[in-house]
């Protein structure tokens, strides 16, 4: 695919796309932005949010319009790790056995509710999401490409759920929260069609061929040396004990690059500027960071705080 085909890509298609994913989550403009900028950048994403606000609708959309295999996964406490990576079976007739994919042999994984399965099962994930490979019964075993899981959690405070380690945040590249809609969009919700019927009639807009051109267009959006500093500065902040517990590690920054990048090229420019950090930094970072006890504030709260404290040079 030429430059010029790429670039009618970036200025017309990915404008569709985002159109498209708001006539289903009405009212979250921002947050289906974040979605698109998270799987442009090849990463990962977790929805954090009470049931009810669209966090499945959203997933689904997002695996259609994107033109994926998706498969979907309830975690419950009593799913194991084999029910997600598969089993190897015997069969008399081939007198062999057989290994069986489980559904984590998709483009799109939806794990549902993933903080309600045991901490045995979500490390399941760990090696899938890092290395976009599994091993099983000893022999490691290639996921699709490309590989997204998008896993949806309630808030820890709801019965039943079990707390991330911290390994497994760090793997998802932005975590956002859908939060409920104002007047306007519910009553859109009430009086219209149910989204989730609506998602069902979606059509796709990328082919795999074209996502992946998307995907490498982010690795070239240019980042200047002042911007990089200035990046530096954020993760610095982050270190110096005055506002987290531990600061960032270099794979949490190479990951802000990675998904500012995407926000400038879903911006339309073929530069980072400290807009496109400002705009992508507390989804990207503060599930990976705890504020001092005496903070007062949330990760959320805090990182914006910390983000008004670091100057722009």
């Amino acid at each position: 695919m030429d430059a010029q085909q790429v670039k009618l890509l970036v200025d017309q298609t990915l404008k569709s796309l985002i159109e498209q994913l708001n006539t289903v989550i009405v009212g979250k403009a921002a947050q289906t932005q974040d979605c698109v900028v998270c799987l442009l950048a090849g990463g990962h994403l977790l929805i954090e949010d009470v049931p009810g606000v669209g966090k499945t609708t959203l997933a689904y959309a997002l695996a259609r319009t994107f033109g994926l295999q998706f498969s979907r996964v309830q975690f419950t406490s009593d799913l194991m790790p084999s029910d997600l990576s598969g089993v190897s079976v015997y069969e008399r007739a081939k007198e062999a056995f057989v290994f069986h994919p489980g559904p984590m042999f998709a483009q799109v994984l939806l794990a549902d509710e993933i903080n309600r399965a045991s901490p045995k099962t979500q490390s399941a994930l760990l090696e899938a999401m890092e290395e976009k490979q599994v091993t099983v019964e000893g022999q490691t075993r290639p996921l699709p490409k490309p590989f997204f899981v998008i896993a949806t959690q309630n808030p820890l405070d709801q019965l039943g759920t079990y707390a991330l380690p911290e390994s497994q945040l760090d793997r998802f590249l932005m975590r956002i929260s859908l939060g409920y809609p104002d007047r306007a969009a519910e009553r859109s919700l009430l009086a219209g069609e149910d989204p989730r019927q609506r998602v069902d009639t979606l059509p796709q807009l990328l082919t795999q061929a074209e996502l992946q051109a998307l995907q490498q267009r982010v690795l070239q959006v240019h980042a200047a040396g002042p911007l990089m500093d200035y990046l530096q500065d954020l993760i610095a902040a982050t270190r110096n004990g005055k506002w987290f517990v531990q600061g960032l590690s270099p794979r949490a920054g190479i990951a802000v690059l990675r998904a500012a990048r995407a926000q400038a090229m879903v911006a339309g420019r073929d530069y980072v500027a400290p807009d496109d950090i400002q705009a992508i930094l507390t989804q990207t970072v503060a599930h990976r960071l705890v504020p001092l006890g005496n903070a007062g504030r949330g990760p959320v709260e805090q990182v914006r705080a910390m983000m008004e404290a670091v100057p722009l040079r």
